[in-house]
């Protein structure tokens, strides 16, 4: 089987969706990136910069710093390292925040996410979703709530904040919804606990999962999850009126940083893929539904009122609870042979059946996982693959294959691939033995 070329493979099924997931082989064509005013600058940008970052992507139509560890020095193990083992601070202004606020917000965000959003309490966060009325992903933000009439969506990789306003051209609520000035850090990994009470003080220790808070960190005015993208003990601080701010929360996080080997690194992808963490637009996109991807856990069996996309995902659940899959392929974790791979992967690599023929699925989300000593990955086979401890193939470049221009065997595991420092709904459903959605 050709595993690199131009050619869409035809034989993976992707004809329950209008645009096909590009499963051309290019590898990586290096190119440089344009730096100009149409891609905006994060405050954090030059800072970023300062410290090491030497590659970067676009997110949310932003540069996204994504590498410090240049290959010669570690490369992004040395980063994991970091972050399995001790603190690391992300440049994650990419989460764009956009604030819906006004005497109608909560009817507002309940309408616009699976999840009840009444019962969200004042000074708590949840991770929610937002369907189309087809049951799409629109986006996966962490939702904050601060009082009554104001929360706060923080973006994942998709521009939420036309939709929403959009929707509300629809319904007329007293509402505003804007983008606001405010850029947020992550500080992740088991010292980040201790980095944070230097920063905002002993009362952090006591915070819930997903829990907020107000603070000061020099002179400026953030407020404090306890959240974040890598499985890791974690932290976000979210800076307001960041444009003015950012050089002194920056510096002040680095100094302080200093006593626990705080290192600056690029959001930890290799551990958010152990945790089973998605990623928007690699994993998931307004053309996958919760029921395909694990996150059926996010729409509720009963919630009052009505949502978007509720006819569409009651329907589809109703056909996979009957056994009867709409969908053509679903969401799997797989443990991979092959030699370790350590990087992004720059294309969706093939996966055949193990007993070999043309492609039938393909991987979104492969790294290699040091704790479990193989490679991983998250990825879409057909349903009918899609069991614990079926045996599969993958098609790895070169690079990272055992033989080059051979397959190298697959089996579908559990996901997560280890558990994460705070569990999400559906690991403690189940680790209960019970149903994630209710």
């Amino acid at each position: 089987m050709a595993t690199t070329g131009e050619g869409q493979p035809v034989s993976v099924d992707q004809s329950d969706r209008i645009v096909p997931i590009n499963l051309r082989q290019s590898g990586r064509t290096p190119v440089e990136m344009l730096i100009s005013t149409r891609v905006r600058k994060s405050p954090y940008w030059h800072l970023s910069h300062a410290a090491g970052c030497w590659r970067a992507t676009v997110y949310n139509r932003i540069y996204h710093p994504r590498g410090y560890a240049r290959p010669e020095e570690g490369g992004a193990a040395v980063e994991h390292e970091a972050l399995t083992n001790g603190v690391t601070v992300w440049n994650v202004a990419v989460e764009r925040q956009i604030r819906v606020k006004g005497p109608d917000a909560e009817a507002f965000t309940d309408y616009v996410i699976t999840r009840d959003a009444t019962r969200i309490e004042p000074m708590r966060a949840r991770y929610v979703i937002l369907c189309n009325e087809r049951g799409g992903i629109l986006n996966d933000p962490v939702l904050l709530r601060f009082s009554e009439d104001e929360f706060w969506f923080s973006l994942a990789d998709s521009d939420l904040l036309f939709w929403l306003q959009g929707v509300n051209v629809g319904l007329g609520l007293r509402v505003e919804i804007d983008e606001i000035d405010v850029c947020p850090l992550q500080i992740q990994g088991p010292r980040s606990v201790d980095l944070m009470a230097d920063l905002v003080g002993e009362g952090v220790r006591d915070m819930p999962y997903y829990g907020l808070m107000e603070a000061e960190v020099a002179g400026c005015s953030v407020v404090v999850s306890q959240t974040g993208f890598s499985g890791e003990k974690g932290y976000e601080v979210y800076l307001r009126d960041a444009t003015l701010h950012a050089e002194a929360l920056w510096q002040t996080v680095l100094e302080a940083g200093e006593a626990h080997e705080l290192m600056v690194t690029a959001p930890g992808h290799q551990r958010r893929i152990q945790a089973g963490i998605l990623s928007w637009g690699q994993d998931i996109d307004h053309e996958t539904s919760p029921f395909q991807c694990n996150l059926a856990y996010q729409v509720p069996r009963e919630k009052p009122g009505d949502y978007i996309g509720r006819v569409a995902l009651e329907r589809q659940r109703a056909e996979v609870e009957a056994g009867r899959s709409p969908f053509a392929l679903v969401m799997v974790g797989m443990r991979l042979a092959g030699r370790p791979i350590d990087d992004y992967a720059p294309d969706f690599w093939h996966v055949s059946r193990a007993e070999g023929g043309d492609p039938v699925g393909y991987l979104t989300s492969p790294w290699h996982a040091p704790e479990l000593g193989s490679n991983i990955a998250l990825g879409y086979v057909p349903p009918a693959d899609s069991a614990i401890g079926t045996e599969l193939a993958v098609w790895l470049p070169d690079e990272y294959a055992s033989e080059p221009g051979k397959p190298d065997a697959a089996r579908v595991c559990e996901v997560p691939f280890r558990p994460s420092v705070n569990p999400s709904t559906r690991e403690v459903a189940r680790a209960q033995g019970r149903d994630a959605a209710l």
